[in-house]
């Protein structure tokens, strides 16, 4: 069904042009969009109307249309004025508000099938028998992107995307749960991954800026097929969990570029439980006190170097030095190592998951 608010635009713009009032009913006589006020006392004769087999008629000085869509009335179209010009104005009206039932009802079809297609809900003849039906192609690459708004139903962030993305009529943006806005995008023959991340940044500069929206986006990877698009979409979602867990900072995250968070993400939580208690002598990390875990986060940040590290925390290279070296003794692992530091590295990570693990839980 056409929203109001795009009835409203519709007869605005044909009585701008026209000067012919308009209104548009529902089939019980309620008003959804009109030009001019009062409109309640149409209502017996919309209803009158509505139950008598003419397609259009005269009554009390007005013309009345039907809006059908397959057969069935939709709307009654209301024109102020009795003479010709008034007739064929609104018939024309008639003739714009049905092509937008035809446009709207297409677009539901399509968002309904590829909301099916994401969710793996339709077995593989059905995929290829209803793109056939509703002209899409079958046979071109596309990319599955989720962006994550802030705020559940956000409508604001939905149309600022479906704006950017509405000259290419190829892409498709829909929603399967309250925080997920959906991209299936077309990938064309000359486009690579660094287009796709140019694509992700655009979207996200837009919400940031006119929707007001703090976001996160995760991209799947490109597959060959339309029956390959639910694939995409699972390697998004998985890409977005692990990209909240180990890589917060990140904005954009893509599936094929994960690292190691993919791995950890993936293990028992038994086994993390036992690995951690093997690594902290029985300790837990929340033990270590804030300037210890600031000290080791800027350590990692500067790639194991203490000189670097003593500057950017405004402290003497050797109260840097005694700090690791406390942590040496508490943990048996020497940051300053390689090794040490891969396996410490690897510890806070899988902590990381661990709290994310447990607030699932919740």
């Amino acid at each position: 069904m056409v929203s109001n608010q795009i009835l409203q635009n519709t007869i605005d713009g044909i009585h701008t042009i026209a000067r012919i009032n308009f209104c548009v009913f529902d089939t019980d006589g309620k008003t959804l969009a009109s030009t001019f006020p009062d409109t309640e006392e149409y209502e017996e004769a919309v209803l009158a109307f509505n139950e008598s087999p003419a397609d259009n008629q005269e009554i009390s000085g007005c013309q009345f249309f039907k809006v059908t869509d397959d057969g069935q009335t939709e709307y009654i179209l209301l024109a102020k004025g009795s003479n010709n010009d008034v007739y064929m104005i609104g018939k024309m009206a008639v003739f714009q508000i049905q092509n937008l039932l035809v446009a709207y009802k297409e677009r539901f079809d399509k968002d309904n099938f590829i909301k099916n297609l994401l969710l793996d809900n339709l077995l593989l003849v059905d995929i290829y028998n209803r793109a056939k039906k509703l002209h899409i192609e079958t046979d071109v690459k596309r990319i599955v992107l989720i962006v994550e708004t802030k705020h559940e139903k956000d409508n604001g962030a939905l149309e600022t995307v479906r704006t950017l993305f509405a000259p290419k009529s190829k892409d498709f943006i829909t929603a399967v749960d309250e925080k997920n806005i959906i991209i299936v995008k077309e990938v064309k023959p000359n486009e690579t991954f660094d287009d796709i991340d140019r694509v992700a940044r655009t979207v996200l500069d837009m919400l940031n800026t006119e929707a007001m929206s703090k976001v996160h986006i995760a991209m799947g990877t490109i597959v060959n097929e339309i029956k390959e698009v639910s694939r995409s979409y699972k390697e998004a979602k998985l890409a977005l969990d692990v990209g909240k867990i180990f890589y917060s900072e990140k904005n954009i995250v893509a599936y094929n570029n994960l690292g190691i968070g993919r791995l950890i993400y993936q293990l028992p939580l038994p086994l993390c439980k036992m690995f951690i208690k093997e690594i902290f002598n029985g300790k837990a990390l929340d033990d270590f006190d804030e300037e210890t875990l600031s000290t080791i986060n800027k350590f990692f940040e500067n790639n194991l170097n203490v000189s670097e590290t003593s500057r950017q925390l405004y402290i003497h290279r050797n109260t840097l030095v005694y700090r690791l070296d406390k942590l040496q003794k508490s943990t048996n692992l020497d940051l300053r190592v390689f090794e040490d530091a891969i396996t410490f590295k690897i510890a806070l990570m899988v902590v990381k998951y661990m709290k994310y693990m447990e607030t699932l839980d919740y």
